[in-house]
């Protein structure tokens, strides 16, 4: 929880803060004394029975109620002084429901004693029910379908799972730095010339024909991704498993000096940098276990469950992908590192190379008067300015939080009509914010211009698409 005193320790802020998570299906209990049954998985566990029975039947009650005015859309929150519930049914009948404790301001009186404020108008509904939706999306990479595991064992099983994965994937929520980008889930593209994207493409190819039982292949580079052969859906959960949870926990061991990269006690091995982010830590270890997390693609149509090999070299890294009935021996790995690992490290360098060259040509302006959010819903690219740095704890940004909520309250708007749009804001303090929404692209700037008007705002953006987006058609 974030505390933040002003004034002489007259105020305090909280953060909002994960109050219950749980995931019931009403079909499991539909008699009376069964309602126990119906709950799946519930957080805080320690919460007494009667009260887990209590809230499940409560938030049923809502979502019915809702149904007799829209039938096909229930509701997806519910707004209270103190917190608000939001609602998912990723499969039917199979209900997510996530609590947050609205922020609160504690303020104390000359008496000492505290007053507490609920801020209740603060929390984005869009930004929380994409939380959510992604909470299903990652736990359904790594474990399929709920329906799927009841298929294989049962609730028993099914509840074993949520357990097992929910229990430590709540931990990793980070409320109060849930924003914009979280509503997205795009996907970051490392931009690229035709000479070097062509010869990743032909790195992939030569790696997919000599080690044939790979099935996809993703290449990403400095944490941005390059080539997916994986629907989009699938991607983009993988791509934030991989940027917010594994990466983060492989900083380049070789910076720290604890392996020198250059295993000079293995034959014939040509000097590079490869190594498994998953499977065997240590190759010559005969004894290495090569055991490989299991994700699940495409659970709509195929049902594909592959086994995730990533290897990495430098600042590149490859996801290889190969189906689950294979069992990589400690012999494949081998094979994989002699053949990936030096032409791994190549390929990373002419990449380095070529980004810098591009650096160069393209100059270093001074800090522009404005910072902007780019989506586009056909490709999922994502980029932003505003953003420092995008953790799952950190959401470091270079302008006032009110600012992320205005653009949060524009997207908002947006979702409600299909036409294109625009829509200009004048913030406090010199701030103008624009939020462009074209043919499934979204734009979103802030500018900070002293006395600025509207079409003198109008103009900057004009500008901003123009060196920015000079290849993208937005509608004037």
């Amino acid at each position: 929880m974030a505390a933040a005193a002003g004034g002489a320790g007259q105020e305090k802020q909280l953060a909002p803060a994960l109050l219950s998570f749980f995931i019931y299906n009403p079909k499991l209990g539909p008699r009376e004394g069964e309602e126990e049954k119906k709950i799946l998985f519930y957080h805080p566990n320690e919460v007494e029975k009667n009260e887990k029975i209590r809230n499940v039947g409560l938030c049923e009650a809502i979502v019915q109620f809702t149904r007799t005015f829209s039938p096909s859309k229930p509701a997806k929150s519910l707004h209270t002084q103190k917190n608000r519930q939001f609602f998912n049914e990723p499969e039917e009948n199979f209900w997510m429901v996530m609590v947050v404790r609205n922020p609160v301001i504690e303020k104390y009186h000359k008496d000492g004693k505290p007053v507490i404020e609920y801020q209740e108008e603060e929390l984005l509904d869009k930004v929380y029910s994409s939380v959510l939706q992604q909470c299903y999306s990652m736990y359904k990479l790594f474990n399929g379908t709920f329906l799927k595991a009841i298929e294989d064992g049962g609730v028993r099983v099914l509840k074993e799972r949520l357990e097992k994965f929910f229990h430590r994937y709540l931990q990793t929520l980070h409320l109060q730095s849930c924003d914009l980008l979280d509503v997205f889930c795009g996907i970051s593209f490392f931009p690229l010339d035709k000479m070097t994207y062509l010869k990743i493409q032909s790195f992939i190819n030569r790696m997919e024909e000599s080690l044939n039982i790979v099935k996809y292949t993703a290449f990403l580079y400095n944490d941005q991704l390059i080539w997916s052969g994986l629907e989009q859906d699938d991607m983009r959960i993988l791509y934030k498993y991989l940027t917010t949870s594994l990466f983060p926990r492989h900083i380049e061991p070789e910076l720290a000096g604890r392996d020198s990269p250059i295993r000079a006690e293995m034959p014939g091995n040509l000097q590079h940098y490869g190594r498994f982010l998953t499977g065997p830590l240590n190759l010559n270890d005969p004894e290495a276990k090569c055991r490989f997390p299991k994700i699940f693609v495409n659970t709509d149509g195929t049902y594909e469950e592959l086994h995730l090999i990533v290897y990495k070299a430098m600042s590149a890294a490859v996801c290889f992908m190969i189906d689950a009935s294979m069992q990589p021996t400690l012999d494949f790995c081998r094979k994989l590192d002699s053949i990936v690992g030096p032409q791994l490290t190549v390929l990373a360098s002419d990449i380095c190379e070529q980004y810098n060259i591009n650096k160069r040509i393209s100059g270093s302006e001074k800090e522009p008067q404005f910072k902007f959010i780019y989506f586009n819903h056909m490709n999922l690219a994502e980029k932003s300015t505003i953003h420092m740095r995008k953790t799952p704890s950190v959401s470091l940004t270079s302008v006032h939080p009110d600012l992320m909520k205005i653009l949060g309250d524009i997207n908002s708007d947006f979702t409600r009509v299909d036409e294109d749009e625009e829509i200009i804001v004048k913030a406090m303090s010199d701030y103008w914010v624009v939020g462009k929404k074209s043919d499934q692209r979204e734009l979103y700037v802030i500018l900070n211009q002293k006395n600025a008007n509207l079409i003198e705002v109008n103009e900057e953006v004009k500008k901003l698409c123009a060196t920015q987006f000079n290849n993208i058609f937005f509608l004037d």
